[in-house]
């Protein structure tokens, strides 16, 4: 193992405590305002509280990427103890969280920045891969080299039950929410070279809809590494929770099955009620 790297990354990889203690990954939380306060991801706010907000107010909260200056007293802990830094951070294409981390990263030594082109435990699953080629005692530049080439391997989707929260948040119109609606649709939202797009649409009770949406993403079991999957969701019924997990179980043989809660930041964007199965493959996803 190699002990003079330390893997660190912002609060949007949504890793369990039991993850980030296992790796020993150490977490740069971003901002959530919300009312006329400023809380960090993670630390002192957690989704439910923004739901609650939102129930009572109306208000959704606002995301702040972490600043050049949060980047590097937090790399500088690490340097000044000798430690080559590697960064994993929320997709470029999504927050300047990225662009502030690089800044930093050239103010400093030893301190590389990946820009994930993802989200949640997307992200999540390429940390894990990163760690255990430094378990293995791989130096830092070939880590960084080959987690770059698993980035667009990284099969991130989730379903949403309801489009209300992205539509909030600006990232789809009133006339797409207003279709979903009335056609009763809960779209499938995925990740692709950093930009979320609209995938397959089902129709029905949103329990039926996850385990059809789980069955249609692992359907193609000769292209997907078995090493690991995550079931991650911001706030669901645990019923279908436990049930998707099964499903998951009884699909697939993936040597180990995460179960993971978005943390406030994914959650301020898709709402409660979403699930999300991630994944790596063996080969590079096609991009529309």
């Amino acid at each position: 193992m190699n002990d003079n790297i330390v893997i660190t990354s912002d609060s949007t990889t949504d890793l369990t405590d039991e993850l980030k203690e296992r790796y020993n990954i150490k977490v740069l939380p971003l901002g959530i305002t919300l009312g006329d306060k400023v809380y960090r991801d993670g630390i002192d706010i957690n989704p439910d509280d923004i739901y609650a907000h939102q129930e009572k107010t109306g208000e959704l909260p606002k995301t702040t990427a972490t600043n050049v200056g949060e980047c590097i007293e937090f790399f500088e802990e690490f340097v000044k103890q000798g430690k080559t830094v590697i960064h994993f951070s929320l997709c470029s294409k999504m927050s300047s969280t990225y662009n502030n981390a690089c800044i930093a990263a050239s103010e400093l030594e030893n301190v590389y920045v990946i820009d994930t082109q993802n989200l949640s435990t997307g992200a999540g699953l390429l940390i894990i891969s990163a760690a255990e080629m430094v378990k293995s005692g791989m130096n830092a530049k070939t880590v960084v080299e080959e987690t770059n080439k698993l980035i667009d391997k990284v099969d991130t989707s989730f379903v949403l039950s309801s489009l209300e929260y992205l539509h909030k948040g600006g990232r789809c119109s009133a006339l797409s929410v207003l279709g979903a609606n009335l056609l009763k649709l809960k779209p499938c939202i995925e990740v692709k070279d950093g930009v979320m797009g609209v995938g397959k649409k089902y129709r029905g009770r949103y329990s039926d809809v996850v385990k059809q949406y789980v069955l249609d993403r692992i359907e193609d079991a000769d292209d997907i590494c078995l090493d690991r999957v995550f079931v991650t969701h911001s706030g669901c019924d645990m019923q279908l929770m436990e049930e998707t997990i099964e499903l998951v179980k009884n699909t697939l043989p993936f040597k180990e099955v995460f179960f993971a809660r978005a943390g406030c930041t994914i959650s301020s964007h898709c709402g409660p009620n979403t699930m999300g199965i991630l994944f790596i493959r063996k080969t590079p996803i096609v991009k529309d």
